[in-house]
């Protein structure tokens, strides 16, 4: 493992394998680089580029100096990308999506940026639950139940309940999202911080600030709400590109995104 620091001094673990142009990947909401679907994708992309993967804000091995900002884990970003010479290719996969989207609208130099659903749930038919989901999330972690938390977030992205059940069994699986519960609000954050509502100005502008390549990645499987929203994104942002992965959903495997991220990457 090695690190860098961030604008603020926070110290961002990161690791870096293979050889080839450099490709940053951009977790998801309660995943790092020991736990979550970066770790195999990784592994499929090195022999083709150089593949940095790190530990979001408040994650893992990472620092979580407050208070907390998106423009922070902005230039966590930036600061990965520098490290590997100025610029890089970005993946970004669920509310990584939208950081990586924020980072390349902010100035950080991204040669290609590819986006797998972002989640942008923009009015209610994703979840009945969206209405108070939000406040409901601050409420429980406010009160220190993670674990309830991270049961509604589940609930809210579709994860069945026998799945969220068997998954409070597993001591390799519930302890590691608890200790990175405090961290959804950050993913809110990235998103627009406005579940179940359009977008804000804010997002849109940002999309349409973009200016490298970039191509926006629908799972073939995944909801309506969820393709409305990627459909959004490649439109806002000028001369995107959107593909589908056949037989997919949100929790895309690292098989079926590898060769379309090489194929749009070289």
């Amino acid at each position: 493992m090695e690190s860098v620091t961030s604008k603020d001094g926070t110290r961002i673990a990161c690791e870096r394998l293979g050889e080839g142009p450099p490709l940053v990947l951009v977790d998801g909401a309660m995943c790092r680089r020991a736990f979550g679907p970066m770790a195999p994708l990784a592994k499929l992309l090195a022999p083709r580029f150089t593949v940095a993967h790190y530990d979001r804000r408040g994650r893992g091995d990472s620092g979580d100096t407050p208070p907390y900002a998106v423009e922070r884990e902005v230039e966590d970003l930036a600061a990965v990308v520098d490290a590997l010479g100025g610029s890089a290719f970005v993946y970004g996969t669920s509310s990584g999506a939208a950081l990586a989207l924020r980072a390349a609208a902010s100035g950080v130099r991204a040669r290609k940026l590819a986006l797998f659903e972002p989640p942008y749930a923009m009015d209610p038919s994703a979840s009945p639950l969206l209405p108070t989901y939000r406040a409901r999330i601050d409420q429980l972690l406010a009160e220190g139940r993670r674990g309830d938390a991270i049961a509604l977030f589940m609930k809210v992205v579709g994860t069945p309940g026998f799945v969220i059940f068997l998954m409070k069994l597993f001591p390799n699986v519930w302890p590691k999202l608890k200790a990175v519960a405090h961290t959804l609000p950050y993913d809110f954050a990235q998103l627009g911080d406005r579940p179940g509502h359009p977008l804000p100005h804010e997002v849109l502008d940002l999309m349409a600030a973009v200016r490298c390549p970039t191509l926006a990645v629908l799972g073939g499987k995944s909801p309506d709400w969820m393709r409305r929203a990627v459909e959004t994104t490649a439109s806002a942002i000028p001369g995107a590109k959107m593909a589908t992965v056949p037989g997919q959903n949100h929790a895309i495997a690292a098989t079926a995104i590898a060769p379309v991220l090489t194929e749009f990457f070289v």
